[in-house]
C-alpha cells in the first residue's frame, strides 16, 4: 500500500495527533488565494528593495572613506600646530637669551637684550593702547548719561565777580495776559575758565507808582504763572565757563494788580484867586487832604509806575537790571543756570 506524501506514519516520523493538526492547517488555508496584482506588486517591489540596499551599502562606503580620509588630516594639522608653537617658542627663547647671542634668525644686528627691550616697549604700548581704549570708552559713557562739563567744573575754580565782567539785561514786550519776560546774560570775559555754581540772587524793587508789599520774587517751578520759562529741568547745577563763554539767568514779571488810575474830575485844581502864597507852597503834596505823596500821572490818567528787575551773580557781583514799565503789583519768578 503506497502512502500518500502526508501519510508519514509508517515512518515513524509523525503520530496520528499530528498528521490531524497538519490537515487541518492545509484545509485552513487551502481556499486562500492571492489578491489581484500581487505578482505585478512583487515585481516592482523586490528590485526597488535590492536597490536601497544597494544606495545604503555605496552610503557607508563613502562615509567609511570620508573618516578614513580625515582623521589623518585633523592628525597632520594639530602635529603642525604643535610643531609651529614649538619653533615660535625656541625662536622666543634665542630672541631672549643672553648677551652672547647676537644676531636674531630673521634679520637685524640688535642683541637678544635689545630684542627683549624691543619686545617689553611692545607690550607697554599695547598696554597703552587698551587704557586708551578703555579711558575712551568710559568717556563715551559719561558723556552720554551727564552733563559734559560736570566733571571738569568740579576741579575748576569758581568763577569771580571780576571774571564776569559787565553782564547785559533785556526785557521784550508784554504777552496777551501782560507777563513781561526777560534775561540777563552773563560772559566770562577773563583768560581762564572758570566754574559757575549758582544764577546768584534776582530781586524786584518798586519805582514810582509801584507798591513795594505787593512784589515778590520767586524761583521758578513746574506749573507755576512764568510759563514761558524754561522748565526746570534744563538748568544745570554747575557750569564750565570757558573763555568767552556765556549762560543766561531768564525772569518773567506776572503782573497781579494794574497800576492805580486817577479821575481827572477828582484831581484838586488850585483856584489862583484864592490860592496862598505859591512861595509858601512849593515843594508841598498836590494829594491835598488824603496825605498821599505827588505821583506822576500818564495821559491815559494811569499812575506811573514801574519795577526794577535786578540780577546779582553768586561772586557777589557783578549786577545787571533792567526795568519793567507800567508795573505796580506782581511777582518776578526766575530760573536758575541755564547754558547760552
Amino acid at each position: 500500500m503506497n502512502h500518500g506524501p502526508d501519510d508519514l506514519s509508517s515512518t515513524g516520523e509523525f503520530d496520528s495527533d499530528e498528521l490531524a493538526l497538519r490537515r487541518m492547517l492545509q484545509q485552513a488555508v487551502q481556499e486562500m488565494e492571492p489578491r489581484d496584482g500581487t505578482l505585478e506588486h512583487l515585481r516592482k517591489a523586490v528590485p526597488a528593495r535590492r536597490a536601497r540596499k544597494r544606495q545604503a551599502l555605496v552610503g557607508m562606503a563613502a562615509a567609511a572613506l570620508f573618516i578614513g580620509t580625515a582623521i589623518p588630516a585633523v592628525v597632520h594639522v594639530s602635529s603642525s600646530t604643535t610643531s609651529a608653537n614649538t619653533s615660535n617658542a625656541g625662536h622666543t627663547s634665542q630672541m631672549q637669551g643672553g648677551a652672547s647671542q647676537g644676531k636674531q634668525e630673521e634679520g637685524g644686528e640688535s642683541t637678544s637684550g635689545g630684542s627683549a627691550g624691543k619686545t617689553e616697549d611692545k607690550g607697554k604700548a599695547d598696554a597703552k593702547g587698551d587704557d586708551k581704549g578703555r579711558t575712551a570708552g568710559a568717556s563715551t559713557g559719561a558723556g552720554s548719561g551727564a552733563d559734559p562739563s560736570a566733571t571738569s567744573a568740579a576741579s575748576t575754580p569758581v568763577c569771580t565777580a571780576a571774571q564776569l565782567g559787565t553782564p547785559t539785561a533785556t526785557t521784550a514786550a508784554p504777552d496777551a495776559s501782560g507777563t513781561v519776560y526777560g534775561s540777563f546774560h552773563v560772559t566770562n570775559g577773563s583768560t581762564a575758565a572758570c566754574t559757575v555754581t549758582g544764577p546768584g540772587t534776582v530781586t524786584a524793587s518798586p519805582q514810582g507808582a509801584a507798591d513795594g508789599s505787593k512784589i515778590g520774587s520767586l524761583r521758578h517751578a513746574s506749573g507755576d504763572a512764568a510759563a514761558g520759562l524754561p522748565d526746570p529741568s534744563v538748568e544745570v547745577t554747575q557750569l564750565l565757563l570757558q573763555p568767552g563763554s556765556s549762560y543766561d539767568v531768564k525772569f518773567a514779571w506776572v503782573p497781579s494788580e494794574t497800576c492805580p488810575t486817577t479821575d481827572p474830575s477828582t484831581d484838586p485844581t488850585p483856584d489862583p484867586t484864592s490860592s496862598p502864597d505859591t512861595s509858601s507852597s512849593a515843594g508841598s503834596s498836590t494829594g491835598g487832604d488824603t496825605g498821599t505823596s505827588t505821583q506822576l500821572i500818564t495821559e491815559d490818567g494811569t499812575a506811573d509806575g514801574s519795577v526794577l528787575v535786578t540780577n546779582t551773580a553768586e561772586a557777589g557781583g557783578p549786577t545787571a537790571s533792567t526795568t519793567v514799565s507800567n508795573a505796580c503789583a506782581g511777582t518776578v519768578y526766575w530760573t536758575g543756570v541755564l547754558t547760552a
